[in-house]
């Protein structure tokens, strides 16, 4: 990103107030407490707090210019940029920065996975230049911009992960990415308090397609039963993967340790001239990571890179914080799985933890945004939990009570916690060297100041 304040108004649709016109702009941020150098600050309002009551903590952070919809706003020693929502001219700048972007552009959703299946497209892409896209968690209409903002133009290949939990989201996101090739993961249960149903679903995730045109590509998982019935049904090229006889890229063979496994990829139907096979190795557990792999070398693919090489590349993917990530807290192995959670990403979870050497311990917490969905799919996790071989579970949270009672119902052993700090305590007192304990929870729950308190040494 290299933009004046000057050019940047003329962009948003605001007006200069100020000095400074020509002072040259790199970054943006949100944050007002960060500066990369050259950045200008987005005030966003909020439900409960509104962005521009920290203008003046940014400019003093670094920041060289700010947005504002305060027609009041006072003179400034440094430029503000009078716009009539911040909002909407941060989308503004992002729509400038893709159109200025001439590589082809990966959109990535799904319920579950997005951010671990970005990672691995990025590495896959890898094997045919340098690629850019979506940092840390920009993937929603205030995130999206921010990335867009600042991709490199030289990169041969540009990832964005596009996230949603409303209706009319995608709409949005699809329109700022412009997506040349979309990927999505799976349609699960997610966001169903906002979008009703899995077809809801479905139908808000289906728009990243909306801009493909009938020579480009949607990867799709032809494991999940609602996108499996949309290969081959769609105005432009769509291609399959995963474990089932279906997929045109799919797994065969799965080889798996306790962290690590190694499968075989298998080319084959109409958009492979002859069918192919080769080996593939991941430093990072679960099935559920052969199903992101898959999609890596599927999108691959679909850009006329070597899927063999793609493949290669995924063999540097080392994991994401606080998705299965492992940690150490003196003898006891963390797995940090703490980022989000749906009944899918539980169920995964709790298969990794089965293949863990030593006593297996499962602090599982509320999984949010359900609706009147929650208690049944509570309910559904702890039958799953209750047939495993786990040792020991710690639960925290309301919601999870009903996982609690399945639980409890099969005679397993279940320890609550009264609130984080509790945990930590009985953690403390019941995890010993040898043990792999397993943190599962949504983000909110904020089970990752736990891994932070146990594996921080006393």
């Amino acid at each position: 990103m290299e933009i004046t304040v000057r050019e940047a108004a003329a962009v948003c649709g605001g007006r200069v107030l100020g000095p400074g016109e020509e002072t040259v702009l790199r970054h943006v941020t949100t944050d007002s407490r960060v500066s990369l150098g050259s950045d200008l600050f987005v005030p966003i309002i909020g439900e409960r707090t509104d962005g521009h009551r920290f203008i003046d903590g940014a400019f003093a952070a670094g920041c060289a210019a700010s947005l504002t919809s305060d027609p009041e706003a006072a003179p400034h020693s440094r430029p503000l940029i009078l716009v009539r929502d911040t909002e909407k001219a941060l989308q503004a700048l992002g729509r400038h920065f893709r159109a200025a972007y001439k590589g082809p552009v990966v959109g990535v959703t799904g319920s579950v996975g997005k951010t671990t299946t970005r990672e691995m497209i990025k590495l896959a892409l890898s094997a045919g230049g340098p690629v850019t896209g979506t940092e840390k968690n920009f993937n929603s209409p205030i995130g999206l911009p921010i990335t867009l903002c600042h991709m490199d133009s030289s990169a041969s290949a540009a990832v964005l992960e596009m996230g949603i939990s409303l209706p009319g989201e995608m709409d949005l996101l699809a329109d700022l990415a412009r997506p040349t090739a979309a990927v999505i993961t799976n349609i699960g249960t997610s966001h169903i308090e906002f979008l009703g149903s899995r077809e809801g679903i479905l139908e808000e995730k289906w728009k990243i397609t909306s801009f493909l045109r009938p020579d480009q590509t949607a990867v799709l998982c032809a494991d999940d039963d609602l996108l499996a019935a949309r290969l081959g049904q769609a105005p432009f090229a769509t291609l399959g993967y995963g474990f089932s006889p279906a997929a045109a890229v799919r797994a065969e063979n799965v080889r798996e340790d306790a962290f690590a496994q190694t499968f075989d990829v298998i080319l084959s139907g109409p958009c492979f001239p002859q069918e192919r096979r080769f080996a593939c190795s991941l430093q990072v557990p679960g099935r559920h990571n052969v199903l992101n792999a898959l999609a890596a070398v599927a999108a691959a693919a679909s850009l006329d890179i070597d899927p063999q090489e793609a493949a290669e590349k995924l063999a540097e993917y080392g994991g994401f914080s606080r998705r299965l990530q492992l940690r150490r807290a003196g003898g006891l192995t963390v797995i940090d799985d703490s980022y989000n959670a749906s009944v899918p990403s539980v169920k995964a979870a709790l298969d990794v933890l089965c293949r863990a050497p030593g006593r297996r311990i499962a602090l599982l917490a509320d999984m949010k945004e359900l609706g009147e969905m929650s208690a049944p799919l509570h309910r559904e996790v702890g039958r799953y939990a209750a047939a495993l071989p786990i040792e020991l579970f710690l639960t925290l949270g309301d919601a999870i009570r009903d996982t609690e009672a399945e639980l409890t119902a099969a005679g397993r052993t279940v320890l609550r916690a009264q609130d984080r700090e509790d945990a930590v305590r009985i953690l403390r007192e019941i995890a010993a060297d040898g043990d792999t304990l397993l943190l599962k929870g949504s983000n909110s729950m904020k089970l990752n100041e736990i891994a932070d308190a146990l594996c921080t040494p006393m």
